[in-house]
């Protein structure tokens, strides 16, 4: 009897598992990295240190207020500085302190309000996961998978988005333990392989949320490696 009984304890979070859908999941991973529901209130400033072979680090200071509506950002690499600064509709950019600089050094280092807006979308929906698949326009596969990505087992969540939102379609890796996200992958075209993964590492809590401190970049097709980020406060 015992002998069944411990086997029951064993069997059970399998079991409870394999009956969870996509959305609890979801709710798993986020009381896990946000316990205390600060995101949508998230005003706070990270650095990220993007380092890639045969380049030079480029480092980013992001300052993110999503009650106000403002994200800046400082991107220093090399001998280029540039910031860019949107709030709400407003966008202002600078280089090496400069807003009057010409033409030519704005297409030099690509400076326009686009790739800003680019840049805010970025950071905020990758550092604001797994948050941020609560945003309309994202969809949740109601089933989960469990399987193994090299070499450990995962708790793995599908989302697809609405045609106005996006078409790629993203893979997030969960601890079958702990809840937390460890790898998130994504394709343009899944029978193409095509697309990234990124291995994720460390921790860092930001304004009571845990981010994930480092980020290395792979492509799917040939495991090429792309870059690592370093997330610090």
């Amino acid at each position: 009897m015992l002998r069944y009984l411990h086997l029951s304890f064993l069997l059970f979070p399998i079991l409870a598992q394999s009956q969870m859908s996509g959305s609890k999941l979801l709710e798993k991973a986020i009381e896990f990295h946000d316990p205390n529901g600060n995101w949508k209130s998230f005003n706070g400033h990270f650095r990220v240190t993007m380092q890639t072979p045969n380049s030079s680090d480029r480092i980013s200071d992001i300052y993110l207020n999503l009650p106000e509506q403002l994200f800046s950002l400082k991107v220093d690499k090399d001998d280029t500085s540039y910031t860019y600064t949107i709030e709400k509709d407003n966008c202002s950019i600078s280089l090496h302190g400069r807003t009057d600089f010409s033409k030519q050094e704005a297409e030099k280092h690509r400076l326009n309000c686009e790739r800003g807006t680019m840049y805010k979308n970025y950071y905020t929906y990758l550092y604001g996961l797994p948050m941020k698949l609560k945003d309309d326009g994202t969809l949740i596969d109601p089933e989960i998978q469990r399987k193994k990505f090299k070499g450990k087992e995962y708790l793995v969540l599908k989302a697809t988005y609405e045609q106005e939102v996006g078409d790629d379609i993203w893979y997030f890796y969960f601890d079958p333990t702990t809840y937390a996200m460890k790898v998130y992958q994504f394709y343009h075209d899944e029978s193409k392989n095509d697309g990234e993964y990124i291995l994720l590492s460390g921790m860092e809590e930001i304004s009571g949320i845990k981010m994930p401190k480092k980020r290395a970049w792979y492509y799917n097709k040939d495991d090429k490696y792309l870059g690592t980020d370093i997330l610090e406060r």
